[in-house]
C-alpha cells in the first residue's frame, strides 16, 4: 500500500485525474441515490476504499475499476469515460 503524505499519494504522475475520476464516480453513485456503503456493497469494494477513491488518496487498480463498473451495472468505458471539464474543476 502507498503511504499518504498529506492529502497526496507519494509518487503519483497524474493526481488530477485521480482527482477527476473521484469526482466522477461520485456523480455516478449519487446520481443512483446511494451512500458510500451502498456502492461498496454493490461492488464487494470496502468503503474505506470508495471513499479513498473519492477523495483521491487511492490509485485505483483494474480489479476495483472492474468491481465498482458491475456494481454501477455499466460498462467499465463508461465508468472511465470523464470529460476534460471535470479534470479542470
Amino acid at each position: 500500500m502507498r503511504r499518504l503524505f498529506g492529502s497526496q499519494l507519494a509518487g503519483v504522475k497524474n493526481e488530477a485525474v485521480l482527482q477527476a475520476f473521484g469526482r466522477h464516480l461520485r456523480r455516478l453513485r449519487e446520481a443512483r441515490g446511494w451512500s458510500q456503503q451502498a456502492l461498496a456493497d454493490v461492488s464487494d469494494v470496502s468503503k474505506p476504499t470508495i471513499y479513498r477513491i473519492e477523495k483521491a488518496h487511492y490509485s485505483v487498480t483494474l480489479d476495483v475499476l472492474t468491481s465498482l463498473a458491475q456494481g454501477l451495472e455499466i460498462p467499465l468505458r463508461e465508468l472511465v469515460d470523464f470529460t476534460e471539464s471535470t479534470l479542470l474543476e
